[in-house]
């Protein structure tokens, strides 16, 4: 249920513009989407992603598609400012609020994404580890 993710305030500021028909680029959408897929079904995602003015729904349906079959991870607050920087629209209003865009914190998602998150850091610790001699 799209209201769980209220808890966040950035979430919650995302739902309220795309209710108000607001367009909020390409990535404030990727990013409601990588979030609220893990409290929503399909069809929400959709019907709330299809409010942006600048967004059809066939083209909310695909981009739901694609972020649920990729099984994205919500992303950090560093990947959202990223995302951020390349587009108008502020995904969180207030950079400098450090609290601001860290989804981790007011939302409880599923086991799975902490399982798949800590699965990924400990990938990277080893590729990122040099062999050691024998």
């Amino acid at each position: 249920m799209l209201d769980d993710v209220r808890k966040d305030p950035m979430m919650a500021r995302l739902l309220d513009d795309l209710a108000a028909h607001e367009d909020i680029g390409h990535y404030g959408r990727l990013v409601f989407t990588m979030v609220a897929r893990h409290f929503a079904d399909e069809d929400e995602l959709v019907t709330a992603l299809a409010n942006d003015t600048d967004f059809p729904e066939d083209k909310a349906r695909v981009m739901v598609r694609d972020v649920i079959d990729a099984g994205y991870s919500p992303p950090s607050r560093e990947k959202i400012l990223e995302f951020q920087s390349r587009q108008e629209y502020p995904i969180i209003a207030d950079p400098s609020d450090p609290d601001l865009g860290n989804v981790y914190k007011d939302l409880r998602f599923p086991y799975d994404v902490y399982q798949h998150i800590e699965q990924y850091h400990e990938q990277k610790l080893h590729v990122g580890t040099p062999a050691r001699p024998r």
